[in-house]
């Protein structure tokens, strides 16, 4: 025996035995990580768990020892996790289809249930993102499409995170938030339509405007005409001789100097007989 433990062979085999037990037995479990102890497939007890408020140092990471070759330790991720969604097809109650990128962060806060319902946070994310995508399609199938540019939008993001909530905590998780990337109208022909639906509605605006300019256009400008009207029949009947002459002498003007709307005085040639009507103002108004 005392011959066995001389040679460095045996010596080697003992040490790198006595490794692989150490190793099967003794485990660290960083800060960021949660810890579940497995035996025989079952789980039955876990290790720096997360709780709300303990700082780093405080949740029971470091050291643990389990039964070697007996006990397995399953590893969850103890930080914030993301789910990215990807083009997903959504359609408002305006019948406006929309491509919506879409991600939430969450945390794993009960690892033995997620360990039983999931066993990965790969396949825990999987889980989640139909119940994404549904809860998305269900609010928007609520609100118009210009709601996304309205401080609705906040609403419409609580109530998505509050519907992904109730599921996740069925498999020991917690949505942190939920927020929208991208909502963008698909490509090729629905996008051609939509342009096109939004140009005969903006022509459409345009052609209401301009028709409305245009009545209260012809509504000043009758106003306009009837108050002139009235003006000059005020002035008329105040001292008819001296309209008389006044239009006369804007007649004159006009016929013999040739002024022109624009004030400027272009050239003229009028024959009349000095006995017409026309003339009367030269003859004294007879």
């Amino acid at each position: 025996m005392s011959r066995l433990l001389r040679n460095p062979i045996v010596l080697g085999v003992l040490a790198i035995l006595l490794l692989i037990l150490l190793v099967s037995t003794v485990s660290i479990v960083p800060e960021t990580k949660q810890a579940v102890i497995v035996r025989f497939g079952e789980p039955v007890r876990v290790i720096n768990s997360y709780q709300d408020g303990a700082g780093y140092g405080y949740g029971g990471a470091g050291l643990v020892a389990r039964i070697p070759f007996v006990e397995q330790i399953h590893w969850i991720d103890k930080r914030v996790l993301s789910l990215e969604m990807d083009n997903q097809p959504v359609l408002s109650t305006d019948q406006l289809r929309l491509e919506v990128d879409a991600f939430a962060r969450f945390r794993i806060r009960d690892p033995l249930r997620m360990y039983v319902a999931s066993r990965t946070e790969e396949n825990l994310v999987n889980q989640l993102k139909p119940i994404l995508a549904s809860a998305l399609r269900n609010e928007f199938g609520r609100r118009p499409s210009a709601a996304l540019l309205t401080p609705e939008r906040g609403q419409m993001m609580d109530n998505i995170k509050n519907a992904l909530n109730r599921v996740a905590h069925q498999y020991g998780a917690e949505i942190v938030d939920v927020r929208i990337k991208r909502a963008d109208l698909p490509t090729g022909t629905p996008l051609d339509n939509t342009y096109e639906r939004m140009r005969t509605a903006r022509q459409q605006v345009a052609a209401s405007i301009e028709a409305e300019g245009n009545r209260q256009a012809q509504v000043i400008r009758a106003e306009a005409d009837a108050e002139a009207a009235a003006i000059y029949a005020g002035a008329f009947n105040r001292d008819p001789e001296f309209y008389d002459f006044y239009r006369a002498m804007q007649s004159y003007r006009i016929s013999f100097l040739g002024t022109q709307a624009n004030g400027q005085r272009g050239r003229s040639s009028v024959i009349l007989s000095p006995n017409n009507d026309y003339l009367r103002q030269f003859r004294g108004g007879r």
